[in-house]
């Protein structure tokens, strides 16, 4: 029997380190069912994250446009910063995701992902380049759409809002579509 190559234990530490971090995803569907009642019980609103996080942009829009061109802005203007629902989801899906890899011993800094040097090479300003390009037209798309995955995929879809099933399965569709291709290998099979 042979003994274990190194990218083998490598891998095996990995897998026991990924299977550690992972939900039960039936307790999160009832985590998230229960937030959601949550949100419309108590705070009467319902989740969403892209308006606070578009809304808060404003702030790092202060230094370059002045308080006077953050006013003037037609969006800014309609959706002002404001401690709210929104907001606490906002900075809560933060903590929380701090929260989940703390107690699951993951944490860990990655400048690149390891399926994405596998399949795009090491370089970190390309991967932060991509990173910031791809959260750009997440962000258009959100807004341009009227919400998000939690907007419109939880908040809408619960309320069989025909347009969040729309945006929710057009999501999943276009992730498929853009997995396919960008995680094909050399030979042309997806892996």
């Amino acid at each position: 029997m042979k003994a274990p190559t190194n990218q083998t234990a490598t891998s095996s530490a990995g897998d026991r380190a990924d299977a550690r971090g992972r939900w039960n995803p039936y307790l999160v569907g009832i985590g998230i069912g229960v937030l959601s009642w949550f949100a419309f019980g108590v705070l009467d609103e319902p989740l969403g994250i892209s308006t606070a996080l578009s809304s808060a942009s404003s702030v790092c829009a202060l230094p370059i446009l002045g308080s006077d061109g953050v006013a003037d802005n037609a969006y800014w203007a309609k959706n002002p910063l404001k401690w709210n629902g929104g907001l606490l989801f906002l900075i809560g899906t933060f903590f929380g995701s701090l929260l989940s890899v703390l107690v699951s011993r993951t944490f860990r800094w990655e400048k690149v992902p390891s399926t994405w040097s596998q399949h795009f090479g090491g370089s970190t300003a390309k991967r932060l380049v991509a990173a910031f390009l791809g959260g750009v037209i997440i962000m258009f798309g959100a807004r341009m759409a009227g919400g998000c995955t939690s907007g419109h995929g939880i908040s809408g879809s619960l309320q069989l809002a025909l347009s969040s099933w729309t945006f929710f399965l057009t999501m999943f569709a276009s992730g498929i579509v853009t997995a396919l291709i960008l995680f094909r290998n050399r030979s042309g099979a997806a892996k």
